[in-house]
């Protein structure tokens, strides 16, 4: 129970937040969201980094998560290239007080990479004509895929995929995923009449849950890196933000460019 009333609140949250705000209140809470998971991976990647120097390396990395607040994709490209500019510019003074500067750019780039500019496609993808359904459907394919993967690995679960990184994740865990994510898909594309045709939604649905499990697997790998259970404790009985986001950061920018490629806004 201590970890499904949590698991509700932000899961309502979260749809209401989708649902009814306005796309200034969206961009709001997803700059603060993306600044703590920032601070959250910054602790892990390199926890020398404390108070004020810490809080800057974040907003650097935050360039791309504000020119996305334009609905500009090409401004998203600029903002990346200013956190570049800030990295090295924190290199270049700080490079006698740090042992290892190369850990620090090569850290700090990979950051604003994987939350930085992932999450500027969700306010790129909220910014479309129909953008709380893309968020909506989203999100839905990635907590059926999460659901779905849960309860298949626990009953039939016995490939294992990457023991190393994740021992609990099985072949019979992504499959149940895969079904789930699709089915948790087409519920929404039923209610909400999305403008995509059930045919496409399918593949659509199956290609996400494959990289938002991705996406869940690379933060288990900076995390068995860094030797923590969890990215923080700030989401009772359920770690970090980070660790409640890291589906949705590779799986955003995917679905971006599968509306753009298949000219589907």
């Amino acid at each position: 129970m201590s970890r499904v009333l949590p698991g509700l609140a932000m899961a309502v949250a979260w749809l209401l937040l989708l649902a009814l705000a306005p796309a200034w209140l969206f961009g709001l809470v997803l700059v603060s969201g993306a600044s703590m998971a920032l601070s959250e991976y910054f602790r892990m990647g390199l926890p020398t980094l404390q108070g004020g120097v810490r809080l800057l390396v974040v907003l650097c990395c935050l360039a791309p998560v504000l020119t996305a607040l334009s609905g500009r994709a090409e401004l998203v490209l600029f903002g990346l290239f200013l956190s570049l500019a800030a990295w090295i510019a924190l290199g270049l003074i700080r490079y006698t007080r740090w042992e290892n500067v190369l850990h620090f750019l090569s850290t700090a780039g990979f950051g604003g990479l994987y939350i930085g500019l992932c999450s500027a496609y969700l306010m790129l993808l909220r910014l479309l004509p129909h953008g709380s359904f893309w968020l909506i459907l989203l999100t839905a394919i990635i907590a059926g895929s999460d659901t779905g993967a849960y309860y298949s690995g626990r009953r039939f679960g016995r490939r294992k995929i990457f023991p190393n990184i994740s021992p609990k994740k099985t072949l019979e865990g992504v499959l149940g995923g895969i079904f789930c994510g699709v089915a948790f898909a087409i519920v929404v594309q039923l209610f909400m009449d999305g403008p995509i045709s059930q045919a496409l939604l399918v593949p659509v649905a199956v290609f996400l849950v494959l990289v938002g499990i991705a996406g869940d697997l690379t933060e288990s790998m900076i995390k068995r890196a860094s030797g923590v259970k969890d990215s923080g404790t700030i989401l009772a009985g359920h770690g970090g933000l980070l660790d409640r986001i890291d589906s949705l950061l590779l799986s955003a920018p995917v679905l971006y460019y599968l509306l753009y490629f298949l000219g589907i806004s």
